[in-house]
């Protein structure tokens, strides 16, 4: 039993990712002008990934949501191509596996979805995501694709996705 759960997002869950996201996003130094804390999706997070080509997925523990992720389009970004989106959680529920889990739940999501690459965006202090998100195949870029208005983030990655 890895002790969390993993769901599709509700719309009660709305106001806790909310304050998931806004109480981890500062712990690393992601809280000014271009980081995914100043979206407007992140009050309302069930409605956002309810539009085609998107998901999101909540990791709960003990019935309390405690972090969560999701993948949608990337914005103005190539054909084919998703993003990994606010993939946030709460330090009780780092070590646990919670972050493998979602991981791998959004990018099955994604190639039923239709998407051929899983893009995202995070910060080179991140290092412990940067260590899941390598063990999993994504490849480091140089540069960052499509426009997502998150110039704060300085490292961006890629990933094939496979059948």
């Amino acid at each position: 039993m890895p002790g969390f759960a993993l769901r599709p997002v509700r719309a009660e869950d709305d106001p806790v990712l909310a304050r998931v996201i806004r109480a981890v996003m500062p712990e690393f130094g992601a809280c000014g002008a271009g980081f995914a804390i100043n979206d407007p999706e992140v009050d309302f997070i069930s409605q956002a990934y309810s539009r085609p080509g998107h998901a999101y997925f909540v990791v709960s523990v003990d019935g309390a949501v405690k972090g969560g992720a999701g993948i949608g389009p990337l914005e103005n970004g190539p054909q084919g191509v998703c993003e990994l989106r606010k993939m946030y959680f709460l330090p009780e529920l780092r070590g646990l596996g919670a972050g493998q889990a979602a991981l791998k739940k959004c990018l099955k999501a994604a190639r039923a979805l239709g998407y051929k690459r899983c893009y995202l965006e995070t910060l080179e202090r991140m290092t412990r995501a940067r260590a899941l998100y390598e063990k999993n195949g994504f490849v480091p870029l140089n540069k960052p694709m499509g426009k997502t208005g998150h110039f704060g983030c300085d490292r961006w990655y890629v990933k094939e996705l496979s059948a």
